[in-house]
């Protein structure tokens, strides 16, 4: 199976922050990265992951209430991410970049620039964006509706990776004694012209190491399907059950066979909030310390945001959560909670804290065996490729997993014990793709 680990600052847990062994300032601290990374390269994992965003996310009233989150600054991930290149031989880089606030000619040279200076394990993580406080630091006053986004993002697509392909592998020639740079054939200049976009290229930089940086996406909707299964390598996904992650693995894959594309050419990797120990009582100490340090204010927040940044403040905490209107956040997330609210009967107090760490992925609490159990379930009966996993806190969290989880699934044979490659590409059992120009001529 493929295993990605998934580390912001702190830890997943809303709470984590406030644990007694983490670091509250590991946001803005580059040897504490560089030691995460590290051991998540110990443990053999295919790549990390940096989620971000444009902008501190924020769904609290007033300043006290904003004062209480514990994810408000981290580092630019991709800058993060080359100076972490340079400390790491062989773990996957992946960071995440919206198409809604960026243009394609940079996010085309930055990634390529990633891939280049780690050797090949440059991965794009491709966002829309989800939240208004993100819209009001680029010109708007909200987000542009779900669909705009998508619509948007297909074209910026077209143009990234149209750049990706500006010059043959063996464009540059270096000749000193003809005095010939590089191979003027060997150039094609995209010459894009579409609606939201009006790009020449070619990219100032060589094709990358991997031919193109892997490409994850994590949108659930019906819009963020059909999006994965035309351009995504790698899909994050947040399913509760070995059902639901049936239906859509399986669905994922028809539609990327819709496109065209080889179903194997996609790895579905549903995130996995996981909490270890060596017994099952150590294991549920851990989460407890966690769930005792949950700030109601900051739990209604947190559950605010999931569901699309509807205002739920006036409804009593120990009441039912009641049909909301929809909005033009993450549909599929707001969805999944709803689903979980109801089937388990859950009132708004028992929700927030439901998610307080998952955040409505998988929550897998226990025993090495008892974790690797289900994981193997999921990977083995057609729900996954593999996991992107999430750990409670930081750094313990991913000491645990790397030490004891780890460890399990390489005894089953389920994970590798050492690098095969040194690429991300060849972590995940990907192809470099062939060159493909899509442009007007050189």
């Amino acid at each position: 199976m493929n295993l990605g680990a998934f580390l912001p600052a702190p830890g997943h847990h809303v709470a984590a922050w406030r644990h007694p062994n983490a670091r509250p300032d590991g946001g803005l601290d580059f040897a504490y990265y560089r030691s995460l990374v590290r051991t998540a390269e110990r443990g053999k994992f295919d790549m990390v992951f940096l989620s971000d965003g444009a902008g501190v996310r924020t769904h609290y009233k007033d300043a006290d209430e904003l004062s209480r989150q514990g994810r408000m600054v981290h580092f630019e991930p991709l800058t993060l991410l080359s100076a972490l290149a340079v400390h790491t031989t062989h773990i996957g880089l992946t960071a995440t970049a919206s198409t809604t606030y960026n243009e394609p000619f940079n996010v085309a040279r930055k990634f390529s620039s990633l891939d280049h200076l780690s050797a090949g394990r440059a991965g794009w993580n491709v966002v829309t964006s989800v939240t208004d406080a993100e819209a009001q630091n680029f010109n708007l006053d909200r987000q542009p509706a779900h669909a705009a986004r998508y619509h948007r993002a297909r074209e910026f697509m077209e143009v990234v990776t149209g750049l990706w392909d500006s010059w043959e592998d063996d464009a540059f020639l270096y000749d000193k004694e003809s005095g010939r740079y590089f191979d003027p054939a060997k150039l094609h200049v995209l010459g894009h012209k579409g609606e939201h976009f009006q790009v020449r290229g070619p990219l100032n930089l060589a094709r990358s190491p991997q031919g193109r940086p892997v490409i994850v996406q994590a949108g659930s909707s019906g819009d963020g399907m059909d999006f994965a299964a035309r351009w995504a390598e790698v899909v994050f996904t947040a399913q509760q059950t070995l059902g639901q992650a049936q239906v859509f693995y399986k669905d994922v894959k028809d539609r990327v066979a819709g496109h065209g594309r080889n179903p194997d050419d996609v790895k579905v990797l549903p995130g996995v909030f996981v909490v270890a120990g060596r017994t099952q009582a150590e294991a549920e100490d851990k989460y407890a310390v966690l769930q005792d340090l949950v700030d109601p204010v900051v739990g209604l927040g947190l559950l605010t945001g999931l569901l699309g940044d509807v205002d739920i403040s006036h409804l009593p905490l120990d009441g039912p959560l009641p049909e909301l209107p929809a909005t033009e956040g993450s549909t599929s997330r707001q969805q999944l909670v709803y689903e979980q609210a109801r089937s388990q009967g859950l009132t708004i107090r028992e929700l927030f804290l439901s998610v307080a760490g998952g955040r409505g992925h998988r929550f897998l609490l226990g025993t090495p065996q008892t974790i690797a159990d289900e994981l193997e379930s999921w990977f083995t009966e057609g729900g996954a490729d593999g996991f992107n996993v999430m750990p409670g806190y930081l750094p313990d969290g991913l000491d645990d997993i790397v030490d004891l989880v780890v460890p399990e699934l390489q005894r089953r044979g389920l994970f590798r014990t050492e690098y095969e490659g040194t690429t991300l590409r060849d972590h995940l059992g990907l192809q470099r793709p062939d060159f493909a120009p899509t442009g007007s001529g050189s």
